[in-house]
C-alpha cells in the first residue's frame, strides 16, 4: 500500500463536497504531502490556501470545512489547522501498528503491483565494443539496470536491450590501426589490449583528438578511417573478415564486468544486427517524403520537421540529421531508427527508455520526432539522460585520450579498498571489546567484493541522475553517512541480532506478533517502513533511482535512533521483545530489497 496515496484517497470525496464547482481535484490531492516537520504530524494537506483563493474564502475557514467533511476513519487522528490554513495529519498508532504487522507477511513489503502494467524497452549500457569498458560506461549501465529492476518489481514487463556499438567509426579506426600499426605478438597475447592501444593511438593522430563526428573532414587520418568504415558497411570481404576476427574478443571482454556488476542483459543487439535494414530505412523514408537528398547525402528534418534552407534559417533552427552520407555510409541516426522499428514491431512496447548521457539530447529529440512521423507513434519515447562523472579536478572522464580508468581496474580497486575498510572496522570493534568472528579468506573476499562494487554503484545511484558528480572512491566506501557500506552494515546488524539471540525469523514472517509502538523511536521506524512503497513508486514515475537511496538514508537514521533507545533482546517484556524483533527483521528485509532494486548485494555479516 502506498501510504501517501491512501491518505490522499481520504480527501478525494471531501474536496468534491466542499468545492463541487472547482475542477482539477487531482491537483488539490497532490497538495497532500509528507510533513516538512515531524513535530506537526506525519502528513500535511496544503490545498486550503489555493482553494480559498478560488472560492473567495479565507483559507483557515476552508481548511476547517475540509476537516469537518472528513468521514470517521481508523487511519488518522483528528486533523488540526495551523498557520494560514495548513492541515496537519497524524496517523493513528493502532492503524500504523496493524499495517506494519500486515507487511511482515508480504514478500514485497507492501509494494502492490501496478494496476495497469505496461511493457517497457530500456536501452542501457551501449558500449562501443572496440575497446575495454571504462568508467564512462558505468552510469548508463547501472542506472538502466536499476530501472529494469524497479519497473519489474512493480509488475511491468521490461526488456533490457544493450545496443552495442559494434559497427560504427570505431571499427574503421581499429581496421586502419590493425592494417598499419599493429603489434602481432601483442595481438596474439591479448587481442583486447592491443585493440585498445590501437584505438587510442589512431585517435591521437586526429587533428582534433577524440573527434568522431560524422560528416566531411579535412583530417586525412580521420578520412581514411571513415573510408574503412564505409567499406565495412558495403561488405568489403577483408574488412568484414577483420570485424569478425575482432568481435569475439571484444564481446568476451564485456562478460566478466557485467557479472561483477550483477547486471543481466536480456538482449545485446549491436549495430551490426541492424546493418541489413539500413538501406530499407533510407529507401522507405525517401519514398514517403520523410527524408531528402542534400549535397549528395540523405537527411531528415529536425525535431520541428524543418530542414534549414539558408544561412539565416541555419542560425535559428536545429540542424537536420544525416541518414546516409555522401560516401554511402550510414550513420547512428539510421541505425537508431532501424532499432526503433525493430523494437516496436518485436515487443510492441508502451514506452522506450533510452538511458544515455545528456549530450545526446538533440540526437534523441530528432530521432523520436522522425520515428513518430514514420508511423511509430504507439510508444512513448523518453531520453532518460544523466550528468557526467567528474574526476577530482571536476573534469569529465574522457575515453579517448588514454589513461582513463578502465571499469575492471576500478572494480578491482573498489574491492581492495572494501577489504581494507572491513579489516579496519573489525580491528576497531575488537579494540572496543566487541566479539568479532574470524572469517576465512574466501568469505573476506566475498565481503570485499560486495562492499567495493556496492560502494561504486550506490555513490552513483544516490545522486540525482541529471547532475554531475565527482568520483571519489574513498568517500564511496566510507562506513558512515549515506553510503552503500553504511546500508550494508545496517542490514548485517539486523541479522546479527537474530544470530546473537539464536532466534528463527520464520515466525515473524508467517505469524507476526502484535506490534507495540510505545516509544517515539518505534513509531518513527514503523512509519518509515510503511513509506517504502511511496519511494519505489516515485522512483519509477520519473525514472529516478536516487529516491530509493534517499529513502534508505531516512530508514537507516530511524533505525539508528531505534537501536540506541530501544532494547531488543533485553526488552522489558516478552511481548515488547517480539514486537521489536519484528521491526528489526522488517528493517533488514526492506534494506535488502531496496538495495536489490539498486543492483547492490548484501552480506549476512560484516
Amino acid at each position: 500500500m502506498n501510504l501517501l496515496q491512501h491518505v490522499r484517497s481520504l480527501f478525494a470525496p471531501v474536496l468534491t463536497e466542499v468545492a463541487p464547482d472547482l475542477l482539477k481535484v487531482p491537483d488539490y490531492l497532490g497538495m497532500v504531502k509528507p510533513s516538512s516537520n515531524a513535530d506537526n504530524g506525519d502528513y500535511q494537506a496544503n490545498m486550503a490556501m489555493a482553494m480559498g483563493k478560488a472560492l473567495g474564502q479565507k483559507p483557515p475557514d476552508v481548511a476547517k470545512a475540509i476537516i469537518a467533511a472528513l468521514p470517521a476513519n481508523d487511519v488518522i487522528d483528528t486533523p488540526t489547522v495551523a498557520g494560514p490554513g495548513f492541515i496537519n495529519l497524524k496517523l493513528k498508532d493502532t492503524w500504523l501498528a496493524a499495517q506494519v504487522r500486515n507487511i511482515a507477511t508480504d514478500p514485497k513489503l507492501g509494494v502492490e503491483p501496478c494496476p495497469k502494467p505496461k511493457t517497457f524497452v530500456i536501452d542501457l549500457s551501449g558500449p562501443n565494443v572496440a575497446k575495454p569498458l571504462h568508467v564512462g560506461h558505468l552510469r548508463s549501465t547501472i542506472i538502466g539496470d536499476s530501472l529494469v529492476r524497479i519497473l519489474r518489481f512493480l509488475g511491468h514487463t521490461v526488456v533490457g536491450d544493450n545496443h552495442l556499438g559494434d559497427w560504427g567509426l570505431q571499427f574503421g579506426i581499429l581496421i586502419h590501426g590493425y592494417k598499419n600499426f599493429r603489434d602481432d605478438a601483442a595481438f596474439k597475447a591479448d587481442p583486447v589490449r592491443e585493440l585498445a592501444r590501437l584505438y587510442v593511438a589512431i585517435n591521437k593522430m586526429f587533428k582534433k583528438e577524440g573527434d568522431e563526428e560524422d560528416g566531411p573532414t579535412d583530417d586525412l587520418i580521420k578520412k581514411v578511417c571513415q573510408e574503412e568504415t564505409a567499406k565495412l558497411h558495403a561488405g568489403d570481404p577483408e574488412n568484414v573478415a577483420l570485424w569478425k576476427q575482432f568481435m569475439p574478443a571484444c564481446l568476451e571482454m564485456l562478460r566478466p564486468i557485467y557479472e561483477r556488476l550483477d547486471v543481466k542483459i536480456d538482449h545485446a543487439l549491436g549495430e551490426s544486427f541492424y546493418n541489413p535494414m539500413l538501406a530499407g530505412v533510407v529507401a522507405d523514408m525517401l519514398a514517403k517524403g520523410l527524408a531528402f537528398e542534400s549535397k549528395g547525402a540523405v537527411v531528415i528534418p529536425n525535431a520541428k520537421g524543418i530542414i534549414p534552407q539558408n544561412e539565416e534559417e541555419q542560425k535559428k533552427e536545429e540542424p537536420p540529421a544525416i541518414l546516409r552520407k555522401r560516401d554511402g555510409a550510414f550513420t547512428y541516426t539510421t541505425t537508431d531508427l532501424a532499432t526503433i522499428k525493430h523494437r516496436a514491431e518485436t515487443w510492441k512496447p508502451d514506452a522506450m527508455l533510452y538511458v544515455v548521457g545528456a549530450p545526446q539530447a538533440l540526437h534523441f529529440k530528432t530521432i523520436f520526432a522522425q520515428a513518430r512521423r514514420w508511423g511509430y507513434d504507439q510508444s512513448a519515447y523518453e531520453h532518460v539522460q544523466f550528468g557526467s562523472m567528474l574526476d577530482k579536478d571536476r573534469k569529465p572522464f574522457g575515453a579517448r585520450k588514454g589513461g582513463v580508468i578502465e571499469l575492471m581496474s576500478l572494480l578491482d580497486d573498489a574491492a581492495r579498498l572494501g577489504l581494507e575498510k572491513y579489516e579496519s572496522s573489525v580491528a576497531e570493534r575488537r579494540a572496543n571489546g566487541h566479539q568479532v568472528l574470524e572469517l576465512d579468506a574466501a568469505e573476506k573476499a566475498v565481503i570485499a567484493e560486495v562492499i567495493g562494487v556496492g560502494a561504486v554503484k550506490y555513490a552513483d545511484l544516490s545522486q540525482s541522475r541529471t547532475t554531475d558528480y565527482v568520483f571519489d572512491l574513498d568517500k564511496m566506501t566510507a562506513t558512515v553517512g549515506n553510503t552503500a557500506t553504511y546500508m550494508q552494515y545496517a542490514y548485517a546488524r539486523c541479522r546479527a541480532i537474530f544470530r546473537e539471540g539464536d532466534i528463527d525469523v520464520t515466525p515473524f514472517r508467517t505469524n507476526p506478533p502484535t506490534v507495540i509502538l510505545g516509544h517515539p523511536a518505534e513509531r518513527a521506524l514503523a512509519l518509515q517502513l510503511l513509506r517504502f512503497p511511496e519511494a519505489v513508486e516515485a522512483a519509477a514515475a520519473d525514472y529516478v533511482p536516487h529516491l530509493i537511496s534517499a529513502y534508505l538514508w531516512d530508514l537507516a537514521k530511524c533505525y539508528s535512533g531505534f537501536y540506541e533507545n530501544c532494547k531488543v533482546l533485553k526488552a522489558e517484556t516478552p511481548e515488547l521483545k517480539e514486537s521489536r524483533l519484528l521491526l528489526v527483521d522488517l528493517v533488514g528485509r526492506v534494506i535488502k530489497q531496496a538495495l536489490d532494486l539498486l543492483g547492490i548485494r548484501t552480506v549476512e555479516r560484516m
